[in-house]
């Protein structure tokens, strides 16, 4: 009678590894699925081998029977630039969600990340899925696995999963994971919608000034030059209007080359150490939206540090984390002081407060937090907090923008209709008296 190696899994995801004897593969695999609900792999002693894709008689074919392998053509080449490689939060988070849902319900991580990538429809996820799967039935761990795909999943998810697997709460690791990307999320969707507003009113004022300035303005400068002939002066505004319409108009090339310019030596001062922390220093300390900005950068940090602390990452590497997530030069500069602050044994209020970032509020808390032992709790307080803040700046902010809009419209409007029409009503003026006289 055959003998067979196998290995398979048990109802907690365990791997077992064994041999049987069987009159058969068929009848060794029905003796194993009554007995484990997922057989990872089997192979008859003496002819064991790794088997290809093509050899596993449950994989779907990837050849049409009877037909040889078409090459590939433009639609079957993998071309890097053209090939999405990252998820959006909302689809991951819906992922975690599910996966925390199935492994809460005794399913084995395998089988449940298998019935995840059957239904997934983002075909980015669906691959990466897959290959966690080949990776974890190879001996990896899923923190391992996860590693292994950086643009999806960062380093917190990564760490937070690594300390639900040593804690054995990975399934509670994971609802913790999809509630921080869907709040996280959320204030981003906020800040977004609070931004809308006046980027559309900018570039419609850009659109309309343009106009003026190339079309309009011109066609006075035509009627000034035939009434006036050079012998009245134009007034200063108008003169000045005048001016800035010429450039624009003949100097086109030019301006758009001095405002690219000025927009590349801003992306490149940004992949600088220094640029990136004076621009995020100057987001913080902005008067409109630096109020925004700072809010939001502290509900980040509680947030996430909160979690990790939560899930069971030790707080020297769950600052790391936090100061690789904070999107903010100056707020990662100062978790990076604490960082080495508590390396060297001191408390996380101390640096905290040195900083000058977080307001004093925030370093009550955390004070608070650290003396009772229940600093994620208070993490999560602030972070609920200051995202009900974000919720009423975001709210603020596009009332006031309205206002200051609208007003910077009539102003830019205003002023070109005051230096037109002022000539005009001059020569009329001059006219009415000539003929009065």
């Amino acid at each position: 009678m055959p003998k067979f190696n196998y290995t398979a899994m048990d109802a907690k995801g365990k791997e077992i590894t064994g041999a049987l004897d069987a009159d058969s593969e068929a009848a060794a695999v029905t003796l194993l699925r009554g007995k484990y609900p997922f057989l990872v792999s089997i192979a008859e002693v003496g002819k064991e081998k790794k088997k290809s894709r093509k050899d596993d008689p449950h994989a779907a074919p990837t050849t049409v029977p009877g037909k040889s392998a078409a090459p590939k053509g433009f639609g079957q080449i993998e071309i890097k630039f053209l090939t999405a490689t990252t998820v959006k939060t909302k689809i991951l988070s819906t992922f975690t969600r599910q996966l925390a849902t199935l492994i809460d319900a005794g399913l084995p991580l395998v089988r449940g990340l298998n019935v995840l990538a059957k239904q997934e429809k983002n075909q980015v996820l669906k691959r990466t899925v897959t290959k966690l799967v080949e990776s974890v039935e190879g001996g990896s761990t899923f923190s391992e696995a996860l590693a292994q795909h950086p643009k999806i999943f960062n380093k917190l998810y990564v760490n937070m999963v690594r300390a639900g697997e040593a804690g054995g709460v990975l399934d509670v690791v994971l609802v913790r994971l999809a509630d921080f990307q869907e709040k996280a999320q959320k204030i981003k969707n906020k800040v977004i919608s609070a931004m809308v507003y006046p980027v559309v009113v900018l570039f419609v004022a850009i659109g309309i000034l343009i106009f003026l300035m190339t079309f309009i303005i011109p066609k006075f400068q035509d009627i000034f030059h035939d009434l006036l002939e050079g012998k009245r002066e134009l007034p200063a505004l108008t003169r000045f209007v005048m001016s800035v319409s010429n450039i624009i108009k003949d100097q086109f090339l030019v301006v758009f080359a001095v405002i690219a310019a000025i927009v590349i030596f801003i992306k490149i001062m940004g992949k600088t150490e220094p640029g990136r922390y004076l621009l995020d220093k100057f987001k913080l300390n902005s008067p409109v939206f630096g109020p925004l900005t700072r809010k939001v950068g502290i509900a980040r940090f509680s947030r996430t540090l909160g979690t990790l602390i939560a899930s069971g990452v030790p707080i020297l590497q769950a600052l790391s984390i936090v100061r690789e997530t904070a999107g903010n030069a100056v707020i990662a500069e100062a978790i990076n002081r604490v960082h080495d602050a508590v390396k060297e044994g001191e408390r996380v209020v101390q640096p905290l407060e040195a900083s000058k970032v977080f307001p004093p509020m925030v370093v009550s808390m955390v004070d608070v937090g650290e003396e009772t032992g229940a600093l994620p709790d208070m993490l999560m307080k602030i972070a609920d907090v200051y995202e009900d803040e974000v919720d009423n700046a975001v709210g603020a902010l596009t009332s006031l923008l309205e206002p200051i809009m609208i007003v910077f419209l009539a102003v830019v409007v205003g002023t070109i209709v005051i230096a037109m029409f002022w000539p005009l009503i001059d020569v009329l003026t001059h006219l009415s008296a000539s003929a009065g006289g």
